[in-house]
């Protein structure tokens, strides 16, 4: 499933792109700019490589998203919890909140969460 996995500059572009899309690419090229300090060329390079990578379509000047963030959100943390912490979601989590204090709210969500993937 290495289709989910971006590096930083282009998760950060695949950012812009779920937040506005459908998006225009001269519009995209103008909020990179601002957002991220790109040119022009740089937009269209990554655009070109994500559409290579079928993370997105540009179409008649036209990008959308084939890949949603919670796919690649998804595929990340379970990255993370299977290269650092052999798999574990309870090791993730003890070491994660470790000396942390959480609201009674979060730890509502937590257990409800759980409660569900237990189901």
């Amino acid at each position: 499933m290495e289709k989910q996995k971006l590096h930083d500059a282009e998760y950060k572009f695949m950012c812009i792109i779920w937040d506005n899309e459908p998006i225009n690419s001269t519009e995209l090229s103008r909020i990179s700019s601002k957002l991220l300090g790109w040119k022009k060329p740089t937009t269209f390079t990554m655009l070109r490589k994500l559409s290579e990578k079928e993370f997105i379509i540009n179409e008649n000047a036209t990008v959308t998203a084939i890949v949603k963030r919670e796919q690649v959100q998804k595929f990340e943390s379970e990255q993370i919890i299977e290269k650092n912490f052999d798999g574990s979601l309870p090791t993730f989590l003890a070491t994660f909140l470790d000396n942390k204090k959480i609201t009674e709210k979060e730890a509502s969500e937590l257990k409800r969460i759980i409660e569900e993937a237990t189901k």
